[in-house]
């Protein structure tokens, strides 16, 4: 197969939304669009987030083809597209019907062939369908597709995360992608973007004690941390509530004008490094070994960074204030080792259910309350 002037060419009807984007919709055989499109697999290369695809689902995709393979089906599911500039749209000639609704033009499309990691096209929704018609023995199955024309990787994640938000796509991949995507977005998942935006950053910056301890939907083998992102973005929601989340009070307006994510970083950044500090123990092992680093000890413990700041704040050395804080109540935690004193529980029983983070949190909370209490 050559990669220089070979074309897939299909009719089409092109139509456009947005800010003058081209969209096309088309048939062609399943079998060719994996001649045509790439799977972008979400990964990092060197902290840089590459793609947005998760991983092949193995089970789905043999359902697929022996669905397909079962005889004359109907498979009406369109695949959404991202297509390069490159493809090349002509206009059918002919006479338009009088009344005729004139929203788009009819036409043939052609999108270049070339061979994998070359390719012209990316497909943003229905990769386990794809993965399906390639290796399906009824490779003939006319297949609806709509692709849009976009060069850049942003734009595409939009759509991969606006077109897969009603479906049941993995929280973590959803949290890694979001802080990579500009666009305006649903209010539920605005509202996600920036406690997303600073597990990054907690992941990724040097001074964090978080660094390269998270896991993310693109860890591979093992790259992969301690941590889920999912207990910590859970966590830094929590903090930015108002009107008692300590980092509330750097986000004003309902919008979040005036938002200083530096300032909430520098907060994040400073209360886990006295937590690491005061816990050596506990810090970076795996959930097993360390309930501390178990998706209910991060959200315990994000909940007591509330009330800690809430002292630190108004406090002319606002480390050493979380420090003799966590210093106090340390002696009482049981993170790898012991039972917890009122509870009842033996260290490893904690589990990430609603109650026992429930529990633990008012528990430390009021134990912090009480320890801080000048004595009488």
């Amino acid at each position: 197969m050559s990669s220089d002037g070979e074309y897939l060419v299909v009719r089409a009807v092109k139509s456009r939304q947005g800010e003058d984007v081209d969209v096309f919709a088309f048939f062609l055989y399943g079998s060719d669009l994996t001649r045509i499109a790439e799977i972008s697999r979400i990964t990092r290369d060197d902290g840089e987030l590459k793609g947005f695809q998760r991983k092949e689902i193995r089970t789905h995709v043999n359902s697929i083809v022996e669905f397909l393979d079962s005889g004359p089906v109907l498979f009406p599911n369109a695949m959404i597209l991202a297509l390069s500039p490159e493809v090349e749209f002509k206009n059918a000639r002919g006479s338009r019907p009088e009344g005729m609704t004139d929203v788009a033009d009819t036409g043939t499309l052609s999108i270049p062939i070339r061979p994998e990691g070359q390719r012209a096209a990316w497909i943003v929704d229905g990769q386990q369908r794809s993965l399906a018609l390639a290796r399906a023995k009824n490779n003939k199955t006319p297949v609806p597709v709509v692709g849009f024309v976009s060069p850049d990787l942003e734009t595409q994640r939009e759509q991969f995360i606006l077109v897969n938000k009603a479906k049941p796509l993995p929280t973590r991949l959803i949290n890694e992608l979001l802080p990579e995507v500009s666009a305006l977005l649903p209010r539920d998942l605005a509202a996600r973007k920036l406690p997303s935006e600073l597990c990054n950053l907690l992941n990724r910056d040097p001074r964090s004690p978080f660094q390269k301890l998270v896991k993310r939907a693109s860890d591979v083998g093992d790259e992969a941390g301690v941590v889920t992102d999912t207990a910590l973005v859970e966590a830094i929601k929590q903090n930015l509530k108002p009107p008692l989340g300590a980092l509330s009070q750097y986000r004003r307006g309902s919008s979040g004008e005036g938002l200083d994510a530096d300032g909430m970083h520098r907060t994040l950044v400073m209360y886990w490094s006295v937590v690491r500090d005061t816990f050596p123990e506990a810090w970076g092992r795996p959930p097993t070994e360390s309930r501390l680093m178990h998706s209910a000890g991060i959200r315990v413990m994000g909940a007591l960074l509330d009330p800690i700041m809430l002292r630190a704040d108004s406090s002319p050395t606002p480390e050493a204030e979380i420090r003799a804080s966590l210093a106090r109540i340390a002696p009482h935690c049981c993170w790898v080792d012991g039972t917890w004193e009122g509870l009842g529980w033996q260290w490893n029983e904690v589990q990430s259910t609603r109650q026992h983070i429930s529990r633990l949190s008012d528990h430390l909370i009021r134990l912090d309350r009480d320890l801080a209490r000048p004595a009488r």
